[in-house]
């Protein structure tokens, strides 16, 4: 683990989810199953989850390259990151 770790790029696009009202913990790390909620797969890693609260039932783009700059919310941020 070193302080130039790099999130893993689950995917370079958002994904679109309805949720409903309460508390959710966002995968910084871009390892685990779903890409989008902890599962606890950072451990080990210099990463943890961010934790972010629903008021009311609303529809998000959630962030799936980890380098969005609003996290969890997805700000486009993939489209500048380079290509493998």
């Amino acid at each position: 683990m070193t302080t130039e770790e790099q999130p893993h790029i689950f995917a370079r696009q958002s994904r679109h989810l309805n949720l409903d009202p309460g508390v959710y913990f966002f995968c910084n790390c871009g390892r685990s199953q779903d890409g989008i909620f902890c599962d606890g797969a950072h451990k080990g890693t210099s990463f943890g989850p961010k934790r972010f609260k629903i008021e009311s039932p609303r529809s998000v783009s959630l962030c799936q390259c980890k380098y969005s700059k609003n996290k969890p919310y997805c700000d486009g941020e993939h489209r500048q990151l380079p290509k493998d």
